[in-house]
């Protein structure tokens, strides 16, 4: 003998659902395959220009207009000269498992602003210092010189970033907007990108040649989950409506 019909509402309401969750995974797999797409073109852009043999920035006339996106890991080379300034320190912490000189652990960019021959000033961050090691390095090199490195996109302050210790002179990011408060208003304008300066002298301080060029890519995985998820929904939905209609 067989068992009480479902209630219709219920029913239908539950399929409903099951269906709208498919739907949902669907999307949810399609968008990780378009990120996918995004992502692998990101990775073949930034590996062309990080190929590309050192050039001048754009001028300064230009900076207003700039998107620093498309600057970033740009190779550059800097004429001109390090401000008459003491650096700023940025905290940071270098892994050891990625760090490509000898020293690693928390401490800080040295960051100077560099004034170009061609006018207007770029920050560069001149490389990593241990913590405990920085007072040493903050008075910058004098002379015009040309330094290469790669530009680099505006760090973004997160909700809970600190303000800057303007009397340490400390920052928490590589922000071109927040590092211009920290120095004379005169030697702007400023780029909106900055300079991770090239490797020196192996084991020599600052250590340079620490960027980070790479992308986590985990968009195809979850692609896979969330289509497979899709895949699974209207089977279990069919399991379930099978096991309604014998009651």
């Amino acid at each position: 003998m067989s068992g009480a019909s479902p209630h219709p509402a219920r029913f239908w309401a539950f399929i409903i659902l099951m269906l709208a969750l498919t739907a949902g995974f669907v999307a949810l797999g399609v968008w990780q395959l378009q990120r996918l797409t995004e992502k692998e073109a990101l990775i073949a852009a930034v590996e062309e220009r990080t190929g590309l043999p050192p050039a001048p920035p754009p001028p300064a006339a230009d900076w207003p207009s700039l998107d620093p996106a498309e600057m970033n890991f740009v190779p550059l080379a800097l004429t001109g000269k390090f401000a008459d300034a003491p650096a700023i320190r940025v905290f940071t912490s270098l892994s050891a498992s990625t760090a490509r000189g000898e020293s690693s652990g928390p401490g800080y960019w040295i960051v100077s602003p560099f004034v170009l021959d061609a006018g207007g000033t770029v920050f560069v961050n001149r490389g990593f210092v241990p913590q405990g090691r920085e007072d040493g390095f903050v008075t910058p090199p004098a002379g015009t010189t040309t330094i290469t490195g790669l530009a680099r996109a505006p760090e973004a302050a997160g909700l809970f970033t600190p303000s800057a210790n303007v009397p340490e002179r400390i920052e928490w990011v590589r922000d071109p907007t927040r590092l211009a408060a920290l120095v004379d208003p005169a030697l702007a304008p400023f780029a909106p990108f900055t300079l991770d300066r090239a490797a020196g002298t192996e084991g020599g301080l600052p250590q340079g040649g620490e960027t980070v060029v790479e992308f986590p890519n985990n968009h195809l995985g979850y692609a896979i989950t969330w289509l497979g998820f899709a895949a699974l929904t209207p089977v279990l939905l069919a399991f379930w409506i099978g096991r309604q209609l014998r009651r």
